[in-house]
């Protein structure tokens, strides 16, 4: 797929050729003169639409659904907006956690690790909780890749350390998830993956008029070049696992990035905020694996503990050494 840059008629920022709306204005983006529609899809007039002052969130929301409150960050102070065309996903994985299950997975993971406070996993209240719809960006894209590396593995009476190697390859990705939220941080939406995106079903066999449903925030033209840092991260890694026997170093790849394609989903989140000794802390937990990622309070005291206990065995082992 081409990486044709278009003008937006109102504001004349460049908008990309599969964008249906200019990522500053809104406007509806222009198509190249007498280009076939080149991904289908499509847009849809979304109601109940609320932006928060807090988060600068976007968002449709069911006032059925309870409290009028931003899922991320707890405000009240939700503007309602007008009716608006937004982008529709394609596919949307339904929830497979429910509220109790995904409570649990919280407390769990509250209850792991030597250096959390005392009685975290049993003193955390639950202070909000909602089921989010997050969008996110699911790319597949076929690669060429170029690589140089030196291995430890030298040849037979090499003098040196290391040797060079070098190779091509060709791959094949596909459900490779950016994160479209404006709330959520890049690191919490990757952190929530993986997905299986195989149970992904058509929006109109998921009820999405009684949850919140994040818009997509970050549009296709800059979730790209977020794909093909991701697709080259990932090739570096291959590389030293599949092709460099031995110790790796100078590990450098060259990824060509062909037929590259996109489409929007939406993945189920639960977001919770919980108050521990008068502070409130932000807790996800994927929606379908129950797999729980969140801010968790580390105990200075025991932090303390450790560092005393190591300045004592240095002591002691300086003493020993002047014996």
């Amino acid at each position: 797929m081409s990486d044709t840059l278009l003008k937006c008629e109102v504001c004349e920022s460049l908008v990309d050729e599969e964008d249906l709306f200019c990522a500053n204005c809104g406007t509806e983006a222009p198509r190249p003169e007498g280009a076939a529609p080149t991904a289908p899809d499509r847009a849809e007039l979304t109601r109940h639409n609320f932006q928060c002052d807090g988060c600068g969130a976007s968002m449709s929301y069911d006032a059925a659904a309870g409290a009028l409150r931003c899922p991320f960050c707890g405000s009240e102070k939700l503007e309602r907006r007008a009716d608006s065309r937004q982008l529709a996903p394609r596919r949307v994985v339904p929830f497979r956690v429910d509220r109790d299950q995904a409570i649990a997975a919280m407390r769990e993971e509250l209850g792991r690790g030597w250096f959390r406070p005392s009685g975290l996993s049993e003193q955390a209240t639950v202070a909000q909780m909602a089921a989010v719809y997050l969008p996110y960006w699911v790319f597949e894209a076929t690669t060429h890749t170029h690589w140089t590396a030196d291995t430890s593995h030298t040849p037979t009476g090499a003098r040196g350390d290391w040797a060079p190697l070098s190779g091509e390859h060709r791959g094949r990705y596909g459900g490779l998830l950016v994160g479209a939220s404006g709330a959520l941080t890049p690191a919490e939406t990757a952190a929530l993956c993986p997905f299986d995106l195989s149970a992904a079903v058509e929006p109109d066999q998921v009820d999405l008029d009684r949850v919140t449903v994040e818009q997509f925030n970050v549009t296709r033209k800059y979730a790209r070049p977020l794909a093909r840092r991701g697709i080259e991260q990932t090739e570096a890694a291959e590389v030293d696992r599949r092709y460099v026997p031995g110790r790796s170093r100078n590990v450098k790849v060259n990824v060509r990035v062909e037929g590259m394609s996109s489409e929007p989903m939406l993945l189920p989140v639960w977001i919770m905020a919980y108050r521990f000794r008068d502070r409130t802390y932000r807790f996800l937990v994927n929606g379908q694996t129950g797999e729980p990622h969140g801010h968790v309070p580390t105990s200075m005291l025991k932090v303390g503990l450790v560092v005393a206990g190591a300045a004592l065995a240095a002591v002691a082992l300086l003493w020993l050494a002047t014996l």
